[in-house]
C-alpha cells in the first residue's frame, strides 16, 4: 500500500496519473524523434553536436514539465535537465526526457523517454517511450506490466530463469574515466560464468528488456532516480526482482534486475565483487 491510501483511492489515482504519464512521454518522443537533425552524428565537431543533443534534452524536458504544470499543477517534479520542484499534492513526477543521449547523438535506435510518478515515496506509474523501437512500456504498481508496438501489445514477463552460463546479462559504463576502469574490470570478471553482457546505452531500456525477457539480468552503479524510477517498476510489475545490494532497494550505489534464479547469484557475485563502490 502507498501511504495513507487504500486500495480505492491508490486505484484511482493512478488511473489519473497513467494517462498523463504516456501523453507526456508520447509527446517528448515526437519531439526528439522529428526535431533531430538528419546530420547530427557526423556534425562539423563533436562539440557542436553535443551541444544540439543538450538543446534537445531540454526542450523535451521543458515540453514535459509544461505539460505536467497544465495538467497536475500541484504535484512535485525532478528531472535530469535541473527541474525541481516540491509540489502540494504528494505526487512528485521522475523524469528522464533523454535517456541514452549518446545512442541519440549517433543515430542509434537505443534511447527513450522515461516518465514515472510517485506518491510519497513509492513510484506507483511508470512509462518509458522508445520511439525508434516503436514500443511504449507502461506499468502500474499492482496492475502489471505492458508494452505497445506497432501492432499489438501484450503483458510483459521477465520469464523464466535459465541456467547462470546461458544467461545474457545488460550492464552500462559511467563517463568518469576511472569508474568506466572499474567497472570494465568487474564485467571482465563476470563474463566467464555467463553466456555474454551487453552495453545497451540506455538504462530505462535495459529495465524494459528485462521485463521483456530480452535480457536474464541487468547491473550498474551510478545510476540517478530519473534513470531508473520508470525502468525499475516495469521491471518488477513483469515478475523481475529488483534491488541493490543484498537487503537494499534499486540506488545510485548498485541497481540489479534479474527474474527470480538469475538475480540472487548475480546480487551475491556484485557484492563478492564490491561493484558498489568505484
Amino acid at each position: 500500500m502507498s501511504g495513507d491510501l487504500s486500495g480505492e483511492a491508490l486505484e484511482s489515482l493512478t488511473s489519473e496519473l497513467l494517462p498523463v504519464a504516456l501523453e507526456a512521454a508520447r509527446r517528448a518522443g515526437e519531439l526528439l524523434r522529428d526535431g533531430r537533425p538528419d546530420d547530427l552524428g557526423v556534425a562539423a565537431t563533436k562539440t557542436s553536436s553535443v551541444d544540439v543533443v543538450t538543446e534537445m534534452d531540454i526542450a523535451a524536458e521543458k515540453l514535459i514539465t509544461g505539460f505536467l504544470a497544465e495538467r497536475r499543477p500541484e504535484d512535485g517534479v525532478l528531472g535530469e535537465e535541473g527541474a525541481s520542484t516540491e509540489g502540494t499534492s504528494g505526487v512528485r513526477w521522475i523524469i528522464d526526457p533523454l535517456d541514452g543521449t549518446v545512442n541519440y547523438l549517433y543515430g542509434l535506435p537505443s534511447w527513450a523517454v522515461s516518465v514515472a510518478a510517485e506518491y510519497r515515496g513509492e513510484v506507483l506509474v511508470g512509462v518509458v517511450e522508445a520511439p525508434l523501437r516503436r514500443e511504449r512500456y507502461r506499468a502500474v504498481l499492482g496492475g502489471g506490466a505492458y508494452v505497445e508496438g506497432p501492432s499489438t501489445g501484450r503483458q510483459l514477463s521477465a520469464g523464466a530463469a535459465p541456467p547462470l552460463e546461458r544467461a545474457l546479462i545488460g550492464t552500462g559504463f559511467g563517463y568518469l574515466a576511472e569508474r568506466r576502469a572499474r567497472q570494465a574490470a568487474i564485467a571482465g570478471q563476470l563474463i566467464p560464468g555467463f553466456r555474454d553482457i551487453r552495453r545497451g546505452g540506455s538504462a530505462a531500456i535495459d529495465l524494459c528488456d528485462v521485463a521483456c525477457g530480452r535480457l536474464d539480468g541487468y547491473y550498474e552503479r551510478g545510476l540517478n532516480p530519473w534513470d531508473y524510477a520508470a525502468g525499475d517498476l516495469i521491471a518488477r510489475e513483469a515478475g523481475a526482482l529488483t534491488g541493490g545490494r543484498p537487503g537494499e532497494r534499486v540506488s545510485g550505489e548498485l541497481a540489479i534486475a534479474a527474474p527470480p534464479g538469475v538475480f540472487e547469484p548475480l546480487q551475491a557475485l556484485l557484492d563478492e565483487l564490491g561493484a558498489w563502490h568505484d
